[in-house]
């Protein structure tokens, strides 16, 4: 049988590849420009290599702390040059987050139905039966519809002046009316899902119905030429924030080899990416509606930039970073 080296030369029978290792750590510690950033991962994986191997061997704790020191050490650094500042941020919106939407297909499909579903059921209704949609709204909702939107856009303007008082004012408006919605979607799987469903379903019936009661009762012109420019951040940004929710409540229904308070921890961490990128999404809504949508502009513009949005939404879920997980 070939002899054992002693343990205390594991570490040093070749020192130049830790020698290496401690020199580009210290200059990555010191953000040296001019250290190999690109060679680091590699060096990396050598360094849990051997703390592996020695282990294995069991070689002297004194060698095995030393190695141990080094991995944690190149960890934390690895960990901070992937996740921190701008270079996360990028990251986050060029691939982390259309590549979750894209991987919870699924959960697209099934938040999108309980949306579109009972908005489209409530909006053609009221092109043949006006009561479901009024039964619905209810007389404060008809009032508030007909005095929004049962004019010109010029009188539409003017409203909103009178109640907002600001674009600014709008923005803040609208931004709490959102941040209220996504928290309702997303609190909601907690409870198995069950929550998100409801208030998807909710959402999807209380806009259909508006939007049918103003298409058969009011000046269509003015709702439409109002909502296009932000419907595109708004509805899609809820739908991916009921894909979180509904991602949790898919941990507690289920839960694999795992407690359920567990499952329903771990979901609600991969659900993270959809929740943020969907709250990202209706903030910008908020900016739109009250920058954009809610001045005196053109109806061929608003139509315009609306029809633009809804593309180029489109394209980035369906393009953006695709195949990018392949070279990471």
């Amino acid at each position: 049988m070939k002899p054992q080296p002693p343990p205390g030369r594991f570490l040093y029978r070749q020192p130049a590849p830790w020698e290496e290792a401690d020199a580009l750590m210290a200059a990555i510690e010191k953000k040296n420009v001019e250290a190999d950033y690109v060679s680091f991962p590699r060096k990396f994986r050598e360094m849990c290599a051997a703390l592996a191997l020695a282990r294995y061997r069991m070689q002297g704790q004194g060698v095995i702390d030393a190695l141990n020191e080094r991995v944690i050490r190149g960890y934390k650094l690895l960990y901070r040059r992937r996740s921190s500042g701008w270079e996360a941020v990028v990251r986050g919106v060029m691939f982390t987050f259309p590549d979750a939407v894209r991987r919870e297909w699924r959960l697209f499909w099934l938040s999108s139905a309980l949306f579109w579903v009972p908005f489209f059921t409530l909006f053609l209704s009221a092109l043949w039966n006006i009561q479901w949609v009024e039964s619905v709204l209810g007389s404060a909702g008809m009032q508030g519809m007909e005095q929004m939107y049962g004019g010109s856009q010029s009188d539409q303007i003017s409203h909103l002046r009178e109640t907002h008082g600001s674009n600014f004012m709008m923005f803040c408006f609208y931004i709490f009316n959102n941040v209220g919605i996504d928290f309702q979607l997303f609190a909601g799987g907690v409870l198995a899902g069950l929550g998100t469903v409801f208030y998807l379903f909710y959402n999807g019936l209380m806009i259909g119905a508006s939007a049918g009661y103003v298409q058969a009762e009011c000046n269509p012109e003015s709702f439409w030429t109002f909502v296009v420019g932000h419907s595109s951040f708004e509805l899609l940004g809820m739908i991916v924030v009921g894909m979180a929710g509904l991602k949790m409540g898919m941990g507690i229904w289920r839960p694999g080899l795992v407690t359920r308070a567990r499952a329903l921890k771990e979901a609600t961490l991969r659900a993270l990416p959809l929740l943020f990128g969907g709250a990202v999404m209706t903030a910008l809504a908020a900016v739109v509606e009250g920058f954009w949508s809610a001045n005196d502009v053109p109806s061929e513009w608003k139509y315009g930039v609306g029809g633009f949005f809804w593309l180029l939404h489109v394209g980035y879920f369906l393009l953006v970073g695709k195949g990018k997980e392949v070279a990471e």
